[in-house]
């Protein structure tokens, strides 16, 4: 996202300010800040920021290795050194794992980032903000706070709930129990019920920011979750309705750098190569290393036995823009073929330093809302209805394949599941989405699917993550997941 100003980088308390845009500028304390409607949009700037930050932060690698690693799709490629990495691509991860630490501990910083930004901006000056623009930026930290809870109740299950900002030291404060997942469900609809009287769209100088639609799209996922069908069907349809989205005619334009944050784009993590580091890292993660000049570090593979780049119909135009198993080395100019590597996210801009790939990871689309609306559409009847067709055909039409409805136009209720998670294994591959999307099904569905993809470890407790042991010896009010107690 192109941020305007100053972007405030806050961990528990504020320190500094990075421009995204130019290079650093002056430091601001605690006590300079909060008093203008410039900081205010800078402090709010500071939760974008938290998505996407150097190093594997969570929607630049720390999804793809803390998270999808333990899927049928996914595993630890050849240059995936690390142990704890390792570990859950295997389902061998235990509280220790660092980068369930990390999961947490990033999450709960950028909560605390927006906490900070709702907060504060309540409190400045109304002779120095203006007071659309304040409601805007709150609505915007709730909307990413709504982000970061929902991602924790269906990583870990009861999560501790913290709204404001610690402002002191004590056991009350620095101490939260877990709250029930059901409590933090309702958070979340109601940050993000507030979310929606965001502004419908932006002028280009902050394209990227949360939206009305991102918000309706985000609470249709999140109805989805818990299984409020109608809901689900009821908020995926508004924003079909709004005729905001658009599919892309070329599945290709949904990765072109050119045409990031257009007209599928609902909300996306934004990246920028060669500019302070914030390059999409999964670009260099999946690239191959054997044409000399590539350079990949090709630490994300496939998991071979899953079988996900052969459930792609040659004629199905998603398959060469998700895949790659040939190249030219710009160093030789020979070809190279090799077993297939993930590509959504390499960047012919950056040939030899992927680390600085510009193009965006999308947090939701509107394929997927498509999705959304056939599958609650076909659960909350029991059976697909023709609009539950019409809105999963959107989406096979777009990708060259045949329609649902042409093929198997009798399908029944478990049938028409199966062909939407199919749907969306193919069109949603390594966006953030595989891991979800499996243990939604249940524990059983869960195991039954890996250990067909060969990953025979996968338990009952796999369905979450362990509460980090780290963050137990910390506060002695969190307990353990009960799936993972004596595991």
């Amino acid at each position: 996202m192109k941020n305007i100003l100053r972007i405030a980088i806050l961990s528990g308390t504020l320190t500094a300010c990075v421009s995204l845009d130019e290079d650093p500028q002056s430091f601001v304390t605690s006590d300079q800040f909060y008093k203008t409607d410039e900081q205010a949009v800078a402090a709010v700037n500071a939760g974008y920021r938290k998505l996407y930050e150097t190093g594997q932060s969570l929607y630049n690698s720390l999804f793809q290795i803390g998270v999808e690693m333990a899927t049928d799709d996914y595993a630890a490629g050849p240059r995936a050194r690390n142990a704890h990495v390792r570990a859950i691509s295997g389902l061998t991860h235990d509280p220790l794992n660092d980068r369930m630490e990390q999961l947490w501990k990033q999450s709960y910083d950028a909560i605390n980032v927006s906490n900070i930004a709702v907060d504060r901006i309540a409190l400045i000056s109304a002779t120095e903000i203006d007071e659309t623009l304040r409601a805007r930026l709150i609505n915007e930290a709730k909307f990413l706070r709504a982000l970061h809870y929902f991602n924790l109740v269906r990583w870990f299950g009861d999560v501790p709930i913290v709204l404001h900002e610690t402002t002191s030291l004590t056991a009350e404060n620095l101490y939260v129990e877990k709250s029930p997942e059901e409590l933090v469900y309702q958070q979340i609809i109601q940050d993000l019920t507030d979310a929606e009287a965001l502004p419908a769209n932006y002028t280009a100088s902050d394209a990227g920011r949360a939206t009305s639609g991102a918000a309706k799209s985000l609470l249709s996922k999140v109805y989805l979750t818990h299984k409020e069908w109608k809901k689900a069907a009821d908020k995926s349809k508004e924003v079909i309705d709004s005729n905001t989205y658009e599919l892309f005619d070329n599945f290709a334009d949904v990765f072109n750098v050119a045409t990031k944050n257009g007209k599928e784009h609902i909300f996306s993590a934004q990246f920028k190569g060669y500019f302070n580091y914030q390059g999409n890292s999964l670009a260099s993660r999946s690239a191959p290393y054997e044409p000399p000049g590539v350079n990949g570090d090709y630490a994300d593979m496939l998991n071979k036995p899953g079988k996900l780049y052969e459930s792609f119909d040659d004629i199905d135009e998603r398959k060469a823009v998700t895949f790659v198993t040939q190249m030219i080395s710009p160093t030789n100019g020979q070809l190279y073929t090799f077993e297939p590597h993930l590509y959504k996210y390499y960047d012919q801009a950056a040939v030899g330093s992927q680390s600085n790939s510009s193009k965006n990871l999308p947090i939701i689309r509107y394929a997927e809302v498509l999705l959304i609306y056939a599958e609650a559409l076909n659960e909350d009847n029991h059976g697909p209805t023709t609009e539950a067709y019409w809105a999963i055909d959107k989406v096979r039409n777009r990708a060259g394949i045949a329609k649902l409805a042409d093929t198997y136009p009798s399908l029944n209720e478990s049938e028409f599941r199966d062909s939407v998670f199919q749907e969306r294994r193919k069109e949603l591959v390594y966006e953030y989405q595989r891991w979800f999307d499996l243990v939604r099904r249940g524990a059983d569905y869960y195991i039954a699917t890996l250990h067909a993809a060969g990953k025979t470890n996968a338990a009952p407790r796999h369905i979450h993550f362990p509460t980090p042991q780290r963050e137990i010896n910390l506060n002695p009010k969190l307990k353990q997941h009960p799936d993972w107690v004596n595991y």
